[in-house]
């Protein structure tokens, strides 16, 4: 009798085993299944932003030629003032386009063009130096999930300033063997000194994990992160391990 139950307990932990294993191929496939369908959005969405660009040169260049023509007729008739200013709203209308970034990184691509273009037409001032960097090292979904968190928490910190001109500061560049990822955003008052550990104000399901989630994957990765202000901006800088 004990042998016999003997035999039924060591069936049975070997079946567990079993199912723990098929469980977790189970679950790791159905996380690359995931993250192929979420690089497969990523590329549509890319091809659908660089159609729309070529499509907007296409159209600059045809505008250009009759913008060139009125130019020429101020200028011929002597209307130097109306020329001046039809050269300014020219301008203008350059600054205000969205220009495609392209880093090599279509990844990167698809969330840097997509959050940036979002600032520029909430009038948030860019200032980038980015490298040709892959951030191997890393799933997908954790570097979209932290380069947008990063993203996200600049925009909208730049939103809510009033007194002064928003503005964000990118850098995503290699410092010796790191892949750095470095943000600031212009402040009016100092946010460590009001709120030194960070923590979110918001009440709102699913707001506010944003600094939680930077840590977290950071970590994941064996690398560090800082956070700072400097000349009235804050600074969050990112460091990955190749």
């Amino acid at each position: 009798m004990l042998g016999k139950s003997k035999k039924i307990k060591q069936d049975y932990e070997e079946l567990n085993r079993k199912y723990s294993k098929l469980f977790s191929e189970k679950k790791q496939l159905e996380y690359e299944l995931k993250t192929l369908k979420s690089e497969a959005d990523f590329m549509r969405e890319q091809d659908e932003e660089i159609r729309q660009l070529h499509q907007n040169t296409r159209k600059l260049k045809h505008d250009m030629k009759n913008h060139l023509m009125v130019l020429a007729s101020y200028l011929g008739e002597g209307s130097y003032d109306k020329a001046n200013n039809y050269i300014s709203e020219i301008l203008d209308k350059f600054n205000n386009m969205h220009s495609y970034i392209e880093t090599g990184n279509s990844l990167m691509n698809h969330i840097l063009n997509k959050k940036l273009e979002y600032a520029r037409s909430h009038h948030i001032l860019i200032k980038a130096e980015i490298e040709n960097l892959g951030f191997k090292r890393m799933k997908a979904m954790d570097f979209s999930a932290l380069l947008s968190n990063l993203l996200d928490n600049a925009i909208e910190a730049s939103e809510q300033v009033k007194g002064v001109t928003p503005e964000i500061h990118l850098s995503i560049v290699k410092r010796r063997e790191y892949e750095t990822i470095t943000i600031k955003n212009r402040v009016e008052e100092s946010v460590l000194e009001k709120n030194p550990e960070l923590k979110s104000t918001k009440t709102e399901e699913g707001h506010g994990l944003g600094i939680a989630q930077i840590k977290s994957i950071t970590d994941e990765y064996e690398g560090m992160y800082d956070f700072s202000e400097d000349d009235d901006f804050f600074c969050v800088k990112v460091f990955i391990p190749q």
